[in-house]
This record gives C-alpha cells, sequence and structure tokens, in this order.
C-alpha cells in the first residue's frame, strides 16, 4: 500500500533571512509590514488566500496590519522568493508553503473548496516516465485533482418522519 503522507525538507535558512535575501538582491529592504505578513504567513502551514489573509491581520492585532496594496505585493514578492506557490482554484488565487515543504499533490473539493495535500511515488513515476519518452527535464509539476470530498458526497439527513420510514 502506498503511503501518501509528506516527507520533510531541510532548509538552511529561515524563511524570514530567506526574504530578506531576496530583497536585498532587488535594492529593496524588510519593513515593518513584509515582516509582520511574513512572520503570518509561516506562523502555520496552511492554504489562505490574499483576502482572508488581510482580514486575519486587521483582527488578530491592529498593530500588525497592513494595508491591502502591501498585502498583494508582499505575497507577489514571496512567489517570487520562492517562498510561496500560488494556485488558482475556483477563479481565485490560493497560497501555500513552497520553501522547505516537500513537493506534494492536491485533491480539491469543488463544494467546500477543501484542499487535500498527498505524495505518491506512482505520480512521481509516471511523470519521470513522460519526461523521459519527450526528452523533457522536469523542474516541478503541479497535480490537482477536482472532485467532491467524503463530507460533500453525504447524503443531508432529514430528521422529517416519513424520511425515516
Amino acid at each position: 500500500m502506498d503511503d501518501f503522507s509528506l516527507g520533510t525538507v531541510e532548509v538552511a535558512l529561515t524563511p524570514m533571512a530567506r526574504f530578506e535575501e531576496f530583497l536585498q538582491s532587488k535594492g529593496k529592504r524588510i519593513t515593518r509590514p513584509r515582516r509582520v505578513i511574513v512572520e503570518e504567513v509561516f506562523r502555520q502551514h496552511d492554504h489562505f488566500d490574499a483576502e482572508g489573509l488581510i482580514v486575519h491581520l486587521q483582527t488578530v492585532d491592529p498593530q500588525r496590519k497592513a494595508s491591502r496594496p502591501t498585502v498583494y505585493r508582499t505575497l507577489r514578492e514571496l512567489v517570487n522568493a520562492g517562498l510561496l506557490r500560488e494556485m488558482t482554484l475556483g477563479g481565485r488565487a490560493v497560497y501555500e508553503h513552497d520553501y522547505g515543504y516537500p513537493q506534494h499533490d492536491h485533491l480539491h473539493c469543488e463544494k467546500c473548496g477543501r484542499l487535500i495535500e498527498f505524495s505518491s511515488d506512482a505520480v512521481k513515476e509516471i511523470r519521470a516516465a513522460v519526461a523521459r519518452e519527450h526528452r523533457f527535464r522536469v523542474t516541478h509539476h503541479r497535480f490537482i485533482v477536482s472532485g467532491v470530498c467524503a463530507d460533500c458526497s453525504r447524503p443531508a439527513r432529514s430528521n422529517r418522519r416519513l424520511d425515516l420510514v
């Protein structure tokens, strides 16, 4: 049986240090709002969108909020720095950690929006075989299977007496 769990990846720098290094290479500096955004994004691993991050920053601590343009600009910079990955799901941009996080794929529920992460040796083997056949050098891949999760597939329970007969 295949183990679909994600492994671990060792990194030399913290996400903040890596971002600071990236900004310096572009002649930019780490501002307080950028620092707040990076700290919040890497506090835990969750998929998120920009609007949700903005609301979260405003509600958690008013001192740690950042303007909407700063959030969008910083997320773009984090993607360009290789720290975040951006996916478009249901017409909206969703972000996840990329730096220090293993290559993985997703199941996406089209009803509730849930994302389930998995890693599969079989997917990697197919990717390698197809790349060999076409003499293609793979740098990364993104595989998202869309459908309906188990929770959304369950029929709604009814408490009406006739439905129970």
